[in-house]
């Protein structure tokens, strides 16, 4: 089962955090439009590793059969290895790019809000908040579990949906050895 959570978490991991930062090179800088939709779309669509190292599991090491509580750890294992590769790839990338990452995004934000026609105090209230969230990200006690945050809750909801399919070993049962159909 650890081996399980290990292989199939930084695989998981490793492709997301590859993609984010392709993702992010292709962008030439602008960081926030569209982001948060393709980042968590690529989460969802990577983390359904999820359910194949569970079913694998199920159907390898158990013959076919797992109850929720233990498929859900399972789950869960390999999504905090998954988020656990996601930081450290993460962290490699801001230092890496010298963590150019927040000042680009803090400004895309702000600009967004001027081209929005946001104007005076307002506009200054965002600029503090966005300086404020920049200092804090400059932290990695701070910015490690938000990162972390970013990857797990999905995790969790795939882990879920995965325990409560495969409990029933009629859900994508193993198929017969020898069968080529």
């Amino acid at each position: 089962m650890i081996k399980i959570a290990l292989v199939y978490g930084a695989i998981a991991g490793s492709i997301i955090i590859g993609t984010m930062i392709f993702g992010f090179a292709i962008a030439d800088g602008d960081t926030h439009t569209g982001g948060q939709l393709f980042g968590y779309s690529v989460m969802i669509l990577v983390l359904s590793l999820i359910f194949v190292g569970v079913k694998r599991h199920r159907d390898r090491n158990l013959g076919g059969v797992i109850k929720f509580g233990p498929a859900l750890l399972l789950g869960l294992a390999i999504s905090g290895v998954a988020g656990l590769f996601y930081v450290i790839g993460w962290e490699t990338y801001l230092s890496v790019s010298d963590y150019a990452f927040i000042n680009e995004y803090t400004a895309g934000i702000i600009e967004a809000k001027r081209e929005a026609g946001v104007s005076g105090a307002e506009l200054d209230k965002i600029i503090e908040d966005m300086e404020k969230m920049k200092q804090q990200y400059a932290n990695p006690i701070f910015r490690m579990p938000v990162t972390f945050l970013e990857i797990f809750p999905v995790g969790l909801v795939v882990s879920l949906v995965s325990a409560a399919l495969l409990r029933n070993p009629k859900v994508f049962p193993p198929r017969e050895q020898g069968s080529h159909q």
